[in-house]
């Protein structure tokens, strides 16, 4: 059974790579990490995934200025040097180009602290604690070009109960995302490998 060569992208800690990573040590798991990018070269994650033999790269925005386009087209180069089959943003900080989304369409997933569709964006937790929601969680999507709008794979929920803060709900939807994220790329992986 040949596993999908699979990217991820992330800009800090990498605590939902981890998650990939150790899924895709079961050799029956249809995806395989084989490259981690990061656009901060401080981001925590690279030293562990070059800790578990994983191939990295540290892209750095920062000289490219407003020029996100150029950024992404060395991105792009890294992950096609690599053959990169599907790729998976994990707590990637950058909002994308249409450049990079076109690029990948189909083949590039993304993970979001929210029941989308509501609260796209930033302050998911803030804004669900506002809004007076009973539950709160996490949902894996395809990337598009509209910002956390594209075609839905997988959501979690946790109940929100009464004196929760925002960081007690991040906490608890990561466990959540933790577990959600590995078999959405899963289904990804077995989308793109085909029957």
């Amino acid at each position: 059974m040949s596993r999908v060569r699979t990217a991820v992208l992330i800009s800090g800690r990498g605590s939902n790579m981890d998650a990939l990573i150790r899924a895709a040590q079961d050799p029956a798991y249809p995806a395989e990490i084989v490259l981690v990018v990061a656009n901060n070269p401080d981001a925590g994650g690279l030293a562990k995934a070059a800790a578990e033999g994983i191939e990295t790269a540290a892209i750095d925005h920062r000289p490219f200025g407003k020029d996100r386009e150029s950024h992404e087209r060395m991105i792009d180069a890294r992950l096609r040097q690599s053959g990169v089959e599907l790729v998976a943003l994990a707590g990637y900080m950058r909002v994308l180009t249409p450049f990079l989304v076109r690029a990948w369409a189909g083949r590039m997933l993304n993970i979001h602290p929210s029941l989308l569709p509501l609260y796209p964006g930033l302050h998911t937790h803030e804004r669900a604690i506002a809004s007076g929601d009973a539950f709160c969680g996490c949902t894996v999507h395809y990337v598009t070009e509209g910002v956390d709008e594209g075609p839905i794979l997988g959501q979690a929920s946790v109940a929100i109960t009464p004196g929760d803060t925002p960081d007690d709900l991040a906490l608890r939807v990561l466990t959540l995302e933790h577990r959600l994220y590995p078999d959405c790329l899963a289904k990804a992986a077995e989308a793109v490998r085909g029957p």
